[in-house]
């Protein structure tokens, strides 16, 4: 065996690293615990698993048509309207009735991004790509409510950065 030497004995040599290494993945683990629980915002319940408790009310949704900033670079934008009764199915898609290429001039929506015409390998398309014709699995309505963590989100001219040329 390995960790033995010739007379049977244990090679502390060995064993010393991996105890170091278990006691500080230990330690380490506990603090980065700790440190999670300080910054992440309490979870609600009932206190008992099996309690009931009423349920709280429906956020309203914010349907003012004015576009949000976003939170974070490549975000989705968020739906600025109500999609209340909106059909989206493999047959019917109503956000195309407003936002595809054609109608945004009559309708006077935001273009959906040429990216939407895209195959995953960058050849272009006459129509909507499948893999984007689902737009609520991107895009969302925003809801009238509290963060539950704050933003703290910098673009990067508010870091003091210039654009390339600027100089």
């Amino acid at each position: 065996m390995r960790s033995q030497d010739r007379s049977g004995r244990m090679n502390m040599r060995r064993s010393v690293p991996a105890l170091v290494f278990a006691t500080l993945f230990c330690a380490g683990t506990a603090a980065l615990a700790q440190m999670a629980s300080d910054r992440s915002p309490e979870l609600t319940g009932p206190p008992s698993p099996m309690e009931t408790i009423p349920a709280a009310p429906v956020p309203k949704w914010v349907t003012d048509d004015v576009r949000k900033m976003r939170a974070y670079p490549e975000q989705p934008p968020v739906i600025p309207h109500s999609i209340e009764g909106y059909q989206l199915s493999v047959n019917t898609n109503r956000c195309l009735s407003c936002h595809k290429r054609e109608f945004t001039q009559s309708s006077g929506a935001p273009m959906i991004s040429v990216t939407h015409y895209m195959t995953r390998e960058g050849q272009m398309l006459a129509d909507v790509s499948p893999r984007r014709y689902f737009c609520t699995e991107c895009h969302v309505p925003q809801a009238d409510v509290r963060p539950l963590v704050e933003n703290r989100f910098k673009d990067m001219s508010e870091l003091g950065f210039k654009p390339a040329g600027s100089e």
